[in-house]
């Protein structure tokens, strides 16, 4: 006697759709590509308008350099670490969004950048690059 009486041969509760879905893919590519409109198909005469004038940007980058004796300037004027930092903080103050490009001539110590780096640091200014020689001399 059977326990059951139900086949062994179930029926499929599944139905498999990646053959449908890469269809569907393929005919999507394919109509994307033959319904792209069409660039510059008509000749037509745009109207003029007046030029659009870009206002002179009132932020400009503060530039601290550092020649090859090892002097600090910033914006050409010479200072110490101590006046630099003082000088960034008052700075800071006035403008939130403070940039500062950092110059150093190449035959300094390399320790001499990185103590204007502290002190910018310490400024907490976050807007920091690093002026280079675009030449490669």
């Amino acid at each position: 006697m059977k326990k059951y009486s139900a086949s062994k041969h179930g029926t499929m509760h599944e139905l498999n759709i990646t053959p449908l879905l890469d269809l569907a893919f393929v005919l999507l590519v394919i109509f994307i590509i033959t319904t792209a409109p069409p660039v510059n198909e008509m000749d037509i005469s745009l109207p003029s308008a007046a030029p659009n004038l870009k206002e002179e940007p009132t932020k400009k980058a503060n530039f601290v350099s550092v020649d090859n004796a090892g002097k600090i300037f910033l914006n050409g004027v010479e200072m110490t670490l101590d006046q630099l930092l003082l000088t960034l903080v008052e700075f800071r103050k006035k403008d939130a969004d403070l940039n500062v490009v950092v110059a150093g001539d190449r035959s300094i110590h390399y320790q001499r950048i990185i103590d204007v780096l502290d002190v910018l640091i310490s400024a907490n200014i976050v807007k920091v690059g690093l002026a280079t020689d675009a030449s490669g001399r």
